[in-house]
């Protein structure tokens, strides 16, 4: 028994000597190749790519302009298919938007240090991600001029379409967490951009910088103010991650259509957004870790096992969500979902055809592309060999990002396809305006994510440097915070 615990106190200390920030670097190594990346010459590959994105979200404002002259006729909705891919693209921006506020505000409060490496991207992703969801239900009300219902006006006159609408609690949710989100990024980057304000050799950027750092100077009283405005800025934005995918669920769960009627809808879709926002997050660092050669050392494969993990944990409970779904249809005994589980989504071509005898789904070939890529791909990261492996963490990883818009599309699409009545059933097909207006918006995420790499630090400098003391206590501290920042 002495033994099992001695190997038990050695493991653990073998697992605290693993530091966050790769061999030894000191203050002045991360401030000076974290600002780099902002000072230095614009890389080649950033045009290029920044040439590729900016056509793509044009090519999508195009369409969504075309649509809102023309009419949503031009999308490949139909009756009984109201909600189609502008409803699904809402949904998966969302629930990519939540990893930011989960590793900012959960794991801050949590004092789960390897953050501090990933939080200023996944804030930002979480903003773009908005920005893009936010397109959507904008467009689809038809008549955008008349989207202004949507604010809080006041109704005197009864002009509120419906303030028991669960449409309208996404109103509320979706703007409450952008802006929470934006005043949490905000926050965390006034230190760094006090940095690039002392080390800024033009006047403009010094000007820029200095007038968004807010004067800081990075004394005693405005690290003790900083620190508490973030802390509560973090409890504020905690509740959010349960709510706000909670109240996009409400959408479908407070419905009476079957297969949306589920009251396991809430956690189920809570889940499903960390899910996908992690494999967002690790789809942006990956690359960007490998066109950054500086970055290795901040950005470690601890931190991308780490995420792994995650991503097998979300996914699997996601897994036990489907079955749920099933078990409850069964144990309801209601015919009616039984019949969707069964003729409109599940039924494959191959087993149900043959064996079962059962008529093919309509829409078999999506809900087995989100069972493989939501369920069965992340079981490979069990393995410590393909965590550690970045061409399956990246592999894997965009299965999950299309799994969970093929999640989505069942959901919605699968449910309404089939009404009650046979004579109003009707096969959804999406348009190319549809399909242009989606892949905009990857372009406007991107370009937007690419504007933020190009001109505010990636990394939080001043948060990784109050984490390098404790992965290795050899290194030299400074007295106070004001040392993280002496290093400039």
């Amino acid at each position: 028994m002495a033994d099992a615990s001695t190997t038990f106190e050695q493991q653990k200390a073998a697992v605290k000597k693993i530091p966050l920030v790769a061999n030894n670097r000191k203050f002045d190594w991360i401030t000076t190749n974290i600002s780099s990346i902002v000072e230095d010459r614009t890389p080649l590959w950033w045009w290029i790519a920044i040439t590729i994105t900016i056509p793509i979200a044009l090519m999508g404002l195009l369409c969504i302009g075309y649509q809102i002259s023309t009419g949503v006729g031009v999308w490949g909705e139909n009756h009984p298919v109201g909600w189609a891919w502008d409803i699904t693209n809402f949904v998966f921006w969302i629930g990519i938007g939540h990893a930011g506020t989960l590793i900012s505000a959960i794991l801050f409060l949590t004092r789960q240090k390897w953050r501090t490496s990933i939080n200023r991207a996944a804030e930002a992703m979480t903003l773009f991600a908005v920005v893009c969801a936010g397109i959507f239900p904008g467009i689809h009300v038809g008549r955008v001029w008349m989207a202004w219902f949507l604010a809080p006006v006041p109704n005197n006159y009864g002009i509120w379409p419906n303030f028991r609408s669960p449409l309208l609690w996404d109103v509320f949710a979706v703007s409450t967490y952008f802006t929470v989100s934006v005043l949490f990024w905000y926050t965390g980057l006034v230190p760094d951009l006090a940095t690039l304000r002392d080390r800024a050799k033009s006047r403009v950027a010094k000007f820029f910088y200095g007038v968004f750092a807010l004067g800081w100077r990075g004394n005693n009283r405005a690290w003790r103010h900083y620190e508490m405005a973030y802390l509560i800025l973090a409890g504020i934005s905690t509740p959010l991650v349960l709510s706000v995918h909670s109240v996009v669920s409400f959408d479908f769960a407070t419905s009476v259509l079957p297969g949306w009627h589920a009251t396991i809808f809430p956690p189920y879709f809570v889940a499903g957004a960390i899910f996908g926002g992690f494999a967002m997050v690790l789809t942006i660092m990956i690359p960007a870790r490998i066109l950054y050669p500086q970055l290795k050392d901040v950005i470690t494969p601890q931190h991308i096992d780490k995420m792994c993990k995650i991503i097998l944990l979300t996914g699997s409970i996601v897994g036990y969500a489907y079955a749920m779904e099933f078990f409850m249809a069964w144990y309801g005994a209601n015919q009616y979902e039984i019949w969707l589980f069964l003729r409109n989504r599940v039924a494959d071509p191959i087993i149900c055809e043959h064996f079962l005898h059962i008529p093919r789904a309509p829409y078999w070939w999506a809900y087995w592309s989100m069972i493989t890529c939501n369920v069965i791909a992340p079981q490979v990261f069990w393995f410590k060999k393909n965590r550690y492996n970045l061409w399956v963490v990246f592999v894997i990883i965009n299965f999950v990002n299309a799994g969970m818009w093929f999640e989505r599309f069942v959901i919605i699409v699968t449910s309404l396809e089939r009404d009650f009545l046979p004579s109003s059933w009707h096969m959804y097909h999406p348009s190319y305006v549809e399909i242009l207006t989606f892949v905009g918006t990857f372009g406007i995420f991107l370009t937007l994510f690419l504007l933020f790499m190009r001109f505010l630090p990636m990394v939080a400098m001043s948060e990784v440097k109050i984490v390098i003391p404790e992965a290795d206590p050899h290194h030299h501290t400074e007295d106070s915070h004001v040392g993280v920042e002496a290093h400039h």
